[in-house]
């Protein structure tokens, strides 16, 4: 029979996700980096998933499929709550959420410890493409949003901004997104306690600062936020 149903644009998918999570009868699954629905008799055809993708890949069409089977999405839904699987990790290796416990990293010189540098990213994913709004690690969370140039242009970055922090990356210019509404609903959903801007200095590095207080202003979030620019050279600039 011809009936509403999604259909995904897999050349426009992320894999962030996200529509996965918003799926309440579990149609959509995620496969090789690439949301898929799984059965047409799983999916209602109301699309709650469609809010949810950042990127406009899930549309709504008309076509012929099988018919919605309820009483089929109930046991599937029951045998997923069995299994205890849950929204995170998602189904794509890029996006599984991770909290990371870090030790210090020690070597020998000379027959003598010597205490090595350590990677003070506490988090994966880190990408604001891929990370999911409501990752348990935003609980409570200060925000590093950080070009991801600088982290090679200054050796701080790690010791001096990342510490302590939930690290999100981001190229404006070669990304080709607006991540001021994944980073609004990020602001939304968790009680984020302050966000550091960590730019460099050239021109379009200013679209990660730009989208952050478009967030900002959106979410009506008044919480405490600064900006530092790093030049080409590594050198610090202050807000």
């Amino acid at each position: 029979m011809k009936r509403k149903i999604i259909q995904i644009d897999e050349s426009k998918c992320n894999g962030c996700g996200l529509c996965v999570q918003a799926c309440h009868e579990g149609a959509l699954q995620m496969v090789d980096g690439k949301a898929k629905l799984m059965s047409e008799s799983y999916c209602d055809g109301l699309g709650d998933c469609l809010p949810e993708c950042p990127t406009g890949a899930i549309e709504i069409v008309e076509r012929e499929a099988a018919d919605f089977d309820k009483e089929a999405v109930e046991k599937h839904m029951a045998k997923k709550a069995a299994m205890n699987e849950k929204p995170l990790p998602r189904g794509c290796p890029s996006s599984r959420s991770l909290a990371f416990e870090r030790k210090p990293c020690v070597a020998s010189a000379y027959h003598e410890p010597v205490q090595l540098g350590v990677s003070e990213l506490a988090q994966w994913p880190c990408q604001i493409q891929l990370v999911p709004v409501d990752a348990p690690f935003f609980k409570g969370a200060k925000l590093l949003i950080a070009a991801d140039c600088t982290a090679f242009a200054n050796a701080q970055v790690h010791s001096r901004f990342m510490r302590g922090k939930v690290t999100l990356i981001g190229c404006p210019k070669l990304d080709h997104a607006d991540y001021a509404d994944k980073l609004t609903e990020i602001l939304k959903r968790n009680d984020i306690k302050s966000v550091q801007v960590l730019r460099m200095s050239v021109p379009c590095c200013g679209g990660i600062e730009k989208a952050v207080r478009q967030a900002l202003e959106a979410s009506g979030k008044m919480i405490p936020w600064r900006v530092t620019v790093i030049t080409t050279n590594g050198d610090i600039i202050e807000d």
